[in-house]
């Protein structure tokens, strides 16, 4: 972290929900303050600006983001310096201070003596973009109605299985469509569905699926008629069905409200262009890469890939050597991003070929998706390095005999 050789007091804070312990250090490991802070602008502007009497101040968190976030805005604001200890480098700085015990004050404290004696550990935490920052809480939020769309799901799947798992495999692998989920919220039984027959289940289908509508209503009469008995619980489910519908169809358009908005501002960012020029990045895929990576300093290719963890990883032991795996460390949500913009891809002739090969040289599906993304990786490193959009690899022309 630059700047470090200017700063005269060290501030460790870790984080917590109403209340932060703080632990300040001048240069000498003289300590100046340890004690309890609430989560209260007056109270951290006022301890900075009493430490600034002393010289430049450098505020050191272990949680940046969420409950850290009004500290690192308080301390910008403050003019002070700010800085993160990510949570593996403050596990491993931890073991090497005596005692075993965990608690906020010891924490503090070992945050502000890692600030002051091992600022290499250090990550700089600059005044967010206005852009990153809406996208960061947008995405979050897309990935909160993600889930809730997959457990709401779920939930009617369940049910519809329970009751009647002919009419299951029917419905359960259209709940995407917005067609189905109005059908269940007009005809949640099988009962109601078998009393309103073919030609107005496919009225009621054909307003949002036009072209689908008569072919599944003649499809849930087919399902319908494998089953005669009516299961317990039918029309306790006739009164949950509906509600999950409602339900899921509202999480849905609230997920394209938002991704309607992610996408006015990912296309206003200036590497719009350079990202979605890349095959298998699209609006969600972009937001990602710009909330995750813009920002960060990676010297090489290599790194971003460590940092997305999809650069493999070799265990080795003395003369044994056991190959190389996954790495299991590194930017989750970054590396699943990779992960399904690898999959998008391969619509693209040349990403194809690339996991094809994989494929015949042994590699299973999945593995053959991580080489694609690693090798993804390194060709959005140079893009973003150089600020150039995507060019097809020159196709290799075969020898003649």
């Amino acid at each position: 972290m630059t700047g470090h050789t200017d700063v005269e007091v060290f501030i460790g804070l870790d984080v917590g929900k109403g209340e932060h312990h703080a632990v300040a250090l001048d240069r000498a490991g003289t300590r100046l303050f340890d004690k309890p802070l609430p989560n209260d602008e007056t109270r951290l502007r006022t301890l900075i600006d009493e430490l600034r009497g002393r010289g430049p101040v450098l505020l050191v968190v272990d949680q940046p983001a969420t409950i850290g976030a009004l500290p690192v805005a308080v301390a910008q604001a403050a003019g002070a310096l700010v800085g993160y200890l990510p949570g593996l480098a403050m596990r491993r700085i931890a073991d090497l201070h005596p005692g075993e015990a965990k608690t906020d004050a010891r924490d503090a404290l070992i945050i502000a003596e890692t600030a002051r004696t091992m600022p290499h550990t250090l990550r700089s935490i600059q005044v967010a973009d206005e852009q990153i920052a809406e996208l960061s809480m947008l995405c979050g939020f897309d990935d909160d109605l993600a889930g809730q769309i997959v457990q709401a799901s779920n939930r009617i799947r369940g049910l519809l299985t329970q009751i009647h798992p002919a009419l299951e495999r029917v419905i359960g692998p259209k709940l995407d469509h917005p067609a189905t989920l109005d059908l269940l919220q007009h005809y949640p039984t099988p009962a109601a569905m078998t009393a309103a027959g073919e030609k107005r289940l496919g009225n009621r289908l054909i307003k949002l699926a036009p072209r689908k509508g008569r072919e599944w209503a003649g499809e849930l009469i087919q399902a319908l008629r494998q089953q005669t008995v009516v299961v317990l619980g039918t029309n306790a489910a006739g009164t949950v069905l509906p509600r999950l519908a409602e339900q899921l169809a509202g999480l849905r358009q609230q997920r394209e409200d938002v991704a309607a908005e992610v996408e006015q501002l990912v296309a206003a960012h200036p590497l719009h262009p350079v990202l979605t020029s890349m095959p298998g990045v699209g609006v969600r895929t972009a937001a990602r890469l710009l909330t995750e990576i813009t920002g960060k300093a990676f010297p090489t290719a290599g790194h971003l890939a460590a940092y997305a963890g999809l650069a493999p990883v070799t265990r080795r032991s003395g003369s044994s050597i056991r190959g190389e795996h996954p790495s299991r460390r590194g930017n989750k949500t970054l590396k699943r991003a990779m992960f399904l913009s690898a999959f998008a891809a391969l619509r693209d002739p040349e990403s194809r070929a690339y996991h094809d090969r994989k494929i015949a040289q042994g590699k299973r599906h999945n593995q053959a998706l991580i080489a694609l993304a690693r090798r993804r990786s390194d060709v959005l490193y140079a893009m973003l390095r150089d600020g150039t959009l995507y060019e097809v690899p020159a196709r290799t022309q075969p020898v003649a005999a």
